[in-house]
């Protein structure tokens, strides 16, 4: 059985979050929301709000900053919808936790690799309706620093498996969606 499972990516206020976000509502099914973000200033936590306030009141919320395929096979079930926003937080997080930190992070964490390979394995057996999203952050320059140059290629190697995996992929542009595959 093939999954159903599609994924929204493109730049910062592209309309990438609000496009899963119908995808979701349209779906008719109850609707889980994985946030992996980590609030961690006011301004963002602005941010955050905002998309709460967006989000119909009935959809479960479940955080899941690190271990996102646990969260992913605990909500997956046939007749839901579960929304994923976004990875490009979750990378954030493995990279950047205190545990990563510590070792040399222009190298990946084995703790990432950890988790994006059991990411990866959850994907592969999603038994509901999934939608994920993510930035894409690659169009630009190559990044001067070996940390964000780490980043970059590792989200942009992410996000080339959740493509593969996906039936269906968007790239959000000035909040239109432009079909990539499906």
């Amino acid at each position: 059985m093939t999954p159903d499972l599609t994924f929204i990516l493109g730049g910062a206020r592209s309309g990438k979050s609000a496009h899963a976000e119908r995808i979701a509502a349209e779906s008719g099914l109850p609707v889980t929301y994985i946030a992996t973000a980590r609030v961690g200033d006011s301004e963002f936590a602005e941010r955050v709000r905002l998309h709460r306030e967006r989000r119909p009141a009935h959809w479960t919320l479940v955080e899941a900053p690190l271990d996102l395929a646990g969260a992913l096979r605990e909500a997956d079930r046939a007749g839901h919808c579960v929304l994923i926003d976004c990875l490009t937080l979750w990378l954030a997080n493995l990279l950047f936790s205190s545990e990563a930190m510590s070792d040399d992070i222009a190298v990946l964490p084995h703790a990432a690799r950890d988790a994006f390979a059991a990411f990866d394995a959850a994907l592969a057996s999603v038994q509901g309706k999934v939608v994920v999203v993510s930035n894409e952050i690659g169009l630009g320059v190559v990044p001067l620093g070996s940390v964000t140059r780490l980043y970059v290629d590792e989200l942009g190697r992410l996000n080339q498996r959740v493509a593969a995996a996906s039936t269906r992929a968007t790239l959000m542009v000035a909040g239109l969606p432009l079909a990539l595959k499906g």
